[in-house]
Formats: structure tokens, sequence, C-alpha cells
């Protein structure tokens, strides 16, 4: 019997997280079985038609105050398989451009919410984008992105721990949950991972970890050292998981897997420490039953982040600390068909962050769900 140290020497650290089961009657390009893709499509079709019908006259979703809310709809709606031809998607399309702003970003104008506005509409126009169509509105509002991040632009160094971070808009507080949009949507415009903004914010995620090294020095970075991540160390530090005592801030689900995905799209390699102690942190607290350290608050966009990062790690099956093997896309499907109501909707009990809205969870669930589908 190997021991686990060899293990890890013979296999490499990927390959102790991460097995791809042998022998199992799926199709050789999919991780689900054929009944459980039916489920799979039947649910999305359900939760498609609900979006579909709950548009407002005006083409938006919920208020036409928070875009955000729209724009992550479309794109959950394009990402479905809805193209951007369908009435509703068009639609909502024609209506998102006009909050196209003078400056490139793409925001209600009295907002305070611009970068994760401009973020989550990027992602709506790259999944549209067929034939050019978007090419100068996503790079305008890349542009206009790449203003908002805290950097030498606003008189700081990079010992500051607001440095390359990213706020909800203007010049509020740098958090990982938006500077992992900013990520993302520059991603989507076509950044490499070397590119110095997503570098830049690779040093704010870092610091957003529980981790004490060279990356991350901070006051919180010794207090709980388990590798998980947590909202933002900047402006005297946030955990919405709460603080410890000794004013450690807690790491929480949906913060790592939205840090880890992060530093793959920065190209971190698997074998760097901060990657390895995150990876450690999932193992330890993987579930579907709730947002880990948070219950149910923020589950939906649990469900989103769990999703992309394990899709961003190329990983069909993720064990656990108990060497539990999860087929992760089936038993996210699984948990979805059972919290989907009657009329195809998604909705938390629980009101924070608005996942009461059942637009804002239905869009949260199925964008996860969409990293279950084969490979286009």
């Amino acid at each position: 019997m190997p021991t686990y140290n060899h293990i890890l020497r013979t296999t490499g650290f990927w390959m102790l997280l991460f097995m791809v089961c042998a022998g199992t009657s799926q199709a050789a390009d999919s991780p689900l079985s054929a009944a459980k893709q039916q489920q799979l499509k039947k649910i999305q079709k359900q939760g498609v038609n609900f979006l579909k019908n709950s548009q407002l006259e005006d083409g938006l979703w919920t208020t036409e105050t928070v875009p955000g809310i729209s724009a992550l709809v479309t794109t959950a709606l394009l990402e479905s398989g809805v193209p951007a031809s369908d009435p509703v998607v068009a639609k909502a399309l024609k209506r998102l451009e006009g909050y196209v702003q003078k400056d490139g970003g793409v925001y209600y104008e009295k907002s305070n919410h611009r970068n994760y506005e401009t973020c989550i509409s990027i992602m709506a126009f790259h999944a549209a984008n067929k034939e050019g169509r978007y090419d100068s509105t996503i790079k305008n509002a890349e542009k206009f992105l790449r203003g908002l991040q805290w950097d030498e632009g606003e008189g700081i160094e990079t010992s500051d721990t607001a440095y390359g971070g990213a706020g909800y808009g203007g010049h509020s507080r740098p958090d990982l949950s938006n500077t992992q949009f900013l990520i993302e949507a520059l991603h989507q415009a076509g950044a490499k991972a070397d590119d110095p903004a997503i570098q830049k914010a690779l040093i704010f995620v870092s610091r957003t970890q529980n981790l004490e090294s060279e990356y991350n020095t901070t006051p919180f970075a010794s207090k709980i050292d388990d590798g998980g991540f947590y909202y933002t160390p900047a402006a005297g530090g946030t955990s919405q998981a709460g603080k410890t005592p000794d004013g450690g801030l807690r790491s929480y689900g949906s913060m790592t897997y939205a840090g880890l995905k992060s530093m793959i799209y920065a190209g971190v390699d698997e074998d760097d420490k901060r990657v390895k102690a995150a990876n450690e942190w999932i193992r330890r607290h993987y579930t579907l039953k709730e947002n880990p350290g948070m219950e149910s608050m923020g589950l939906y966009y649990y469900f989103h982040t769990f999703a992309k990062a394990l899709d961003a790690m190329k990983v069909d099956q993720f064990i656990d600390a108990e060497g539990t093997q999860h087929n992760w896309r089936a038993e996210l499907i699984e948990r979805l068909t059972s919290l989907q109501q009657e009329n195809g909707s998604w909705t938390n009990k629980q009101k924070r962050w608005y996942e009461s809205d059942p637009n804002l969870a239905t869009a949260y669930a199925l964008l996860a769900l969409s990293y279950c589908q084969p490979a286009k």
C-alpha cells in the first residue's frame, strides 16, 4: 500500500487531491451519466423559462437602478444555451447597452457599484459577442476598470493593503469579491495572466488569504493561518464570517473558491504554497449543504464560485480530507434540483446580499450549472 508521501512524490499534488475515476460507465467526454445530463437539462430549462417570464417590460430584471442583476441574468441565459438572437436576450442586451457611459463604464449613472456593474456587463457582452459586435464596448469598459484598480494612480505603494484590489466602484474599499470579478472581466476582455493589472490584483488576493508567507505579511496572516480566504485586509480588515477573539479574520467558502480561482487566472502554479494551502482548506470544508463559515448566507453566490473554481482547476473528481471522492458536478446538479421551486426559480430564505430575489438566485444557479454542461 503506497504511503501518503509516496503518492505525493510520484503523482504530484493535483493527483493526490483530484482523481479521475477509471472504469466507469460514463461517456469518455463527460463526467456525467446520461441520466444526470438529462436531469441537468431539465432544471436548466425550468430556470431559463422562469427568467424569460420574469423579465420586465423594459427588458430588465428586478429594477433599473441595479443593472448588475440584469447583466448577471443575461449572462446566465446566454451560458445556458439561449442565443443572443432570442427576443428576451436581445431585448436585455439592448437595454444594457443603454447603461454604457462616456467614460467606458457600464453602470447606472447614480450607482456606487460602478466596478461591479461594469464587470458583470463585460461578462454579458462577452457571452453575446458574435462577429465582434461588442468588441469596442468591451475594450472601453476594460479601460475603465483598469482606472478603478487601487494602485499608484491612487497614490499608494505595493505595501498598502489596498494595493491591486477593487471595490464596488469609485474609491470604495477594495475587497476580494469585487477583485475576483475584476480579474474575470479582464480575462474575458483578453488580458493574459501576466497582464500588469492582473498581477497587481494577485498581490491583493494573496493578502486576503489566511496564510503567513512572503506574499502576506499583514497582521492577520498568522492568527488563523488555515489557507482559506476572507473578504478584505484593507481599511482594518473584514471577514463576513467574523473575527476570532484575537482579531483573526475567519475564512469562508465563497471567498476561498473566489481566491483560488483568481490565482489560477493569474497563472499561479499548482505547486505554489498559496494554491496548496487553499486546496487543503477546500478538502477540509468540501460541502454543498452550506457556504462554509457562513451557513446559508450567500449560498447561491457560493454555488457559482464553487463550480467556476473547480472547472478552472480542470478536475472531474474531488477527494476531500476524509478520502471521499466527489463527482462535484453530479452533486451540484442534485443539490440544485432539491432546491428548485415549482416555478423553476431558486431563492434563498436568507435575504442577505439580495439572494431572496429569485432573479438573482436563479441567475447564480444557472451560472453554476453551466459549468456542469459538456464541453462546447
